[in-house]
């Protein structure tokens, strides 16, 4: 690799004039820079993912991501094309300097075009990267011990000489579109806007660096928004690499971007710029469509979470299953953040209510999250067992019975039912019955915790007393790893499990945009969010009657914990109160409903931002 590409610090200003509005939109080329470019982390991958259909829509081939290269992940969903049209030749042209560059469409709906870089190269000129940062923008870099920061500003300076190399492809052609999203991809762009590079420049913060690390450790984070000192916040957390550099991807963009109006308060506090305009979060509602066939779907799935809920629960004592109800939440530990505190005082003060009212109504809570663990509780795992081992005994009792009452009535006599099966059999399932009981109440986790003394559910779930007593109708399952096909508890996908539940819970303190409650309606299973999510705010903004669509919302922004544990419980004791007609009707409402969320309908939002910065660009 040339080191002036690398070390180069010359501005490369516009070879032409800017045209007229009708003809400068007619060929403009849209780049989408992520970290999450074909390299799933967290909830953007979802964003760009699901999106895509909706950008190609509009795009077409004039629309392009570009992403880190990771060679692992890229066998998996990169599939590499020639290197023909603008981009290819730019790809072909960077491979020529020396920086390993690949070419081709990422393997999601809308298959779009990817580029997908490789910056190890620029390691070698890291030092004059942080110089110039500093140099140029008071950025300091020098003081961090954090790999990641130097892994993104190796990858900002080769999607720099990326982006630089188009725009002299393209000088005569089109107008140019950069869009990147949070601060790992957010570096590149007081680069290009030092270097007056010829085109739009558009950044998307989903939620500050700083604001996340404050909701944590602040239970007033919202009343003391507007108190903050961001850059002595920044500095108490060692993360002034980080919050720099994306204050400065939001000064520099010629229009800034958050998911959400609590976002967008945030963004005004801590960044010092309120954002031009809201992109909410959208899905891809074509992905979860099952027409008519979704209440038949969450029949199937809710008898395999049946199975594992005999597994689990029936070998300690039995309950009626067609009175129990799957309640669920999921998401990254962060246990106050995404309310999983409120969570389980509310399912607290639910058992109280369900015993009070003298309920036939079980609730059996899921809490789907990702935790230090050893393995699978060998408890559960061998519960798993017997049930599959009466499954097999029952299965070939049943063959045999069938076989010998078939013979018998073809002989014109019906057979004393206790002759129809051999003493093994019989014997066998004995046995098995014997082993299964346990006098042990069924375990409140799934899997040997590393902390187990010390992890926050288990400790409230013990303060609360919800221990999974038989004369509790709210019972919990804390499941502290993400649900997959290959899982043996459950044997089915997240989104299949989901299908089988019956309310979502997520009453989230800190959440920019929130998109597990989304999810859970486009698989037609009601929810509900907070007002302090970035969903929850929008529907309670926008949408009043979001309760009657099958979504509640619970107040948290101006009231205290008491009030919103005390509003989430109503809330869950309303829907166990529901008759399985009404359930059914909910479940058909919310699942019209989120058509409202798909992309081609929030992707507007999108388009306005370009717009827009395509008009500030030339002005």
């Amino acid at each position: 690799m040339a080191k002036t590409e690398i070390t180069s610090n010359e501005s490369l200003k516009p070879t032409h004039k800017p045209r007229a509005s009708k003809s400068r939109r007619a060929e403009p080329l849209l780049m989408e820079i992520s970290w999450e470019v074909c390299n799933q982390l967290g909830g953007i991958y979802t964003v760009l993912r699901s999106k895509t259909p909706s950008m190609v829509t509009r795009w077409s081939n004039r629309y392009c991501l570009i992403g880190p290269y990771n060679h692992d992940k890229a066998q998996v969903e990169f599939e590499p094309a020639p290197l023909v049209g603008p981009i290819g030749q730019t790809v072909k042209q960077l491979r020529d300097m020396g920086i390993g560059a690949h070419y081709g469409r990422w393997l999601v709906s809308g298959r779009p075009n990817v580029v997908l870089l490789e910056s190890d190269k620029a390691y070698q000129y890291l030092d004059k990267i942080k110089y110039r940062l500093y140099a140029d923008h008071g950025i300091s870099t020098d003081n961090t011990a954090e790999p990641l920061v130097d892994q993104v500003l190796t990858f900002a300076e080769v999607v720099r000489i990326f982006l630089q190399t188009l725009a002299e492809k393209e000088s005569h052609r089109r107008d140019l579109i950069a869009h990147c999203h949070e601060w790992m991809a957010g570096p590149v762009i007081p680069m290009l806007r030092h270097e007056n590079w010829p085109g739009a420049l558009v950044f998307t913060t989903h939620a500050t660096i700083l604001g996340r690390y404050l909701a944590m450790n602040d239970h007033q984070f919202y009343d003391h928004l507007s108190f903050f000192d961001d850059d002595e916040e920044a500095k108490h957390f060692n993360i002034q690499a980080q919050h720099q550099l994306e204050r400065a991807a939001a000064h520099g963009s010629h229009v800034f971007t958050t998911v959400s109006d609590v976002t967008a308060e945030e963004c005004t506090h801590l960044l010092g710029r309120t954002p031009d305009v809201l992109l909410p979060n959208g899905l891809n509602i074509n992905r979860f469509a099952a027409l008519h066939e979704f209440q038949n779907l969450h029949q199937d799935y809710k008898k395999r979470i049946h199975q594992f809920t005999m597994g689990h629960f029936f070998p300690s004592y039995t309950f009626d299953l067609d009175n129990t109800l799957y309640f669920y939440t999921s998401g990254r530990y962060e246990y106050r953040n995404k309310g999983m505190d409120l969570t389980i005082e509310a399912l607290a003060r639910l058992n109280h209510r369900l015993k009070e009212a003298g309920s036939p109504v079980n609730v059996i809570f899921f809490l789907i999250t990702r935790a230090p663990i050893h393995s699978i509780n060998v408890h559960t795992l061998q519960s798993r067992a017997m049930l599959e081992e009466f499954r097999t005994t029952a299965d070939h009792i049943k063959e045999e019975i069938g076989d010998r009452l078939f013979e018998a009535a073809a002989q014109g006599h019906i057979p004393d039912f206790n002759t129809l099966t051999e003493d093994y059999f019989r014997l066998r399932l004995r046995r098995a019955i014997h082993a299964w009981k346990s006098e042990a109440l069924p375990s409140v986790v799934t899997h040997d915790l590393i902390e187990d003394h010390s992890d926050d559910v288990l400790c409230q779930l013990r303060s609360c007393n919800l221990v999974n007593h038989q004369h509790d109708p709210v019972k919990f399952i804390y499941h502290p790893d993400f649900i997959n096909a290959t899982n043996p508890l459950f044997g089915i996908d997240y989104d299949q499990f989901v299908r089988g539940c019956h309310l979502g819970v997520f009453p989230s303190y800190y959440e920019p945009w929130g998109y597990t409650p989304l999810e859970s309606i486009a698989l037609g299973v009601p929810a509900i969010t907070s007002d302090l999510s970035g969903f929850g705010s929008y529907l309670a903004q926008l949408l009043p009657d979001h309760d009657e669509k099958g979504i509640g919302v619970v107040s948290r922004r101006y009231h205290d914990f008491e009030y919103a544990a005390n509003q989430l419980a109503d809330m869950m004791f309303k829907y166990c109160q529901l008759s399985r007609r009404e359930r059914i009707s909910l479940r058909n409402t919310v699942e019209s409903f989120s058509e409202h969320f798909d992309w081609h309908n929030l992707g507007r939002r999108y388009h306005e931002a370009h717009e827009l910065a395509l008009d500030r660009f030339h002005a």
